[in-house]
């Protein structure tokens, strides 16, 4: 895998287009093991054994390389609980917990996708939830054709 800085590098040099923010997005935490990091760290701090057990598919190399790469890109801290051997317990700084919504989002998509997935739902009327834009300024919902067309994703 190429670091994020060098594909920036050739991008600048060989392409004059600028990244949008999804690519942007997908430079910091573009892979299945790395967004599947950030949500199992979303309950709270894990060590490096419970964030295997959480998920038993990844390697061990593959885990700790996904690891530092969050942690370079301000998604994860590592906090050393112990010296002999070096261990750390892994948290998600504001950044990681700013793609909960994301992966929220995601995951729905993913959902309602499956036959046997149910929607996220309106606790009191059962209702399957929808996103909406919000501008808070004007306490409305946006509709995609009233935001401004001044950034893609």
């Amino acid at each position: 895998m190429i670091a994020s800085g060098t594909v920036a590098y050739h991008q600048a040099v060989s392409d004059p287009t600028p990244v949008t923010p999804l690519e942007a997005a997908l430079q910091r935490v573009g892979d299945r093991w790395s967004l599947l990091l950030v949500e199992s760290l979303l309950d709270g701090p894990r060590r490096f054994g419970e964030l295997r057990e959480a998920l038993p598919a990844i390697a061990p190399n593959i885990l700790t390389d996904r690891l530092r790469r969050l942690e370079r890109e301000g998604i994860v801290v590592a906090r050393a609980y112990q010296d002999r051997p070096p261990r750390a317990e892994y948290t998600l700084t504001a950044d990681g917990r700013d793609l909960a919504g994301a992966l929220r989002l995601l995951s729905d998509w993913g959902g309602r996708r499956q036959d046997t997935a149910d929607p996220l739902r309106h606790e009191r009327c059962g209702t399957p939830l929808e996103a909406r834009w919000y501008c808070p300024t004007c306490t409305v919902a946006v509709d995609e054709r009233d935001a401004s067309e001044n950034r893609s994703i």
